[in-house]
């Protein structure tokens, strides 16, 4: 894909998403930037700018843009607010958060993927990212109380540990349900009785795995 071609699709792709009305404009305008096509290995990069999941190192997935877009918009991010990541992935969502929001702290438990999304947020610049390996069921707790979090896989229920590290009046957005099946997007908001959530979306998520990857 040439730079031309390149601009066109993403264009293109903006166009469709605001048709969707998935988001608003301070969420559309952080995806413009953020070039997908850096996030993918060349064999996939032809899928960068189409509107689905495209497979990434370590047999994982990116999420397809207009899904990004509604979680990331879903956890009404402001500037000075602090973020906990969930599942660095290929880092297109940390980059997408990051344009958004005060800092992202990101945990992911494949070596690979994390050292590889370093690279790429080096490239773009992208300075208000920690990033670490790790266990997403533990969270970041060093760093914590966070104002938002957004799990990017699906574990049965939303970890205790994540929940005791998101701020009062803070919002939690994650997948939840078995691996395998149709999974609910949650927005939860922490109150003074625990979480009260909201149904998004039906999806599917790669299942957040217990612990650090013995390889990769």
């Amino acid at each position: 894909m040439t730079p031309d071609e390149e601009a066109i699709a993403r264009a293109e792709l903006l166009m469709d998403l605001r048709r969707q009305n998935v988001a608003g404009y301070k969420v559309l305008a952080a995806l413009e930037t953020v070039p997908r096509s850096l996030f993918l290995a060349a064999p996939h990069k032809g899928l960068a700018y189409a509107d689905r999941p495209a497979p990434i190192e370590c047999g994982q997935t990116v999420s397809q843009p207009g899904l990004v877009a509604r979680m990331t918009e879903a956890l009404e991010l402001k500037p000075d607010s602090r973020v906990l990541e969930i599942g660095t992935g290929s880092g297109y969502q940390t980059a997408v958060l990051a344009r958004l929001c005060r800092h992202v702290y990101s945990v992911e438990r494949y070596r690979l993927l994390s050292d590889l999304a370093r690279e790429r947020l080096t490239v773009l610049k992208v300075a208000n990212v920690s990033l670490m390996v790790g266990d997403g069921h533990e969270g970041w707790e060093a760093h914590a109380p966070f104002d938002r979090i957004i799990v990017t896989a699906a574990a049965p229920a939303i970890p205790e540990a994540l929940v005791e590290q998101l701020a009062p009046d803070g919002i939690l957005v994650a997948p939840v349900g078995p691996d395998g099946a149709v999974q609910e997007l949650l927005k939860c908001r922490k109150s003074i009785d625990g979480l009260i959530g909201e149904r998004l979306a039906d999806v599917r998520f790669v299942p957040l795995i217990p612990g650090i990857a013995g390889r990769l």
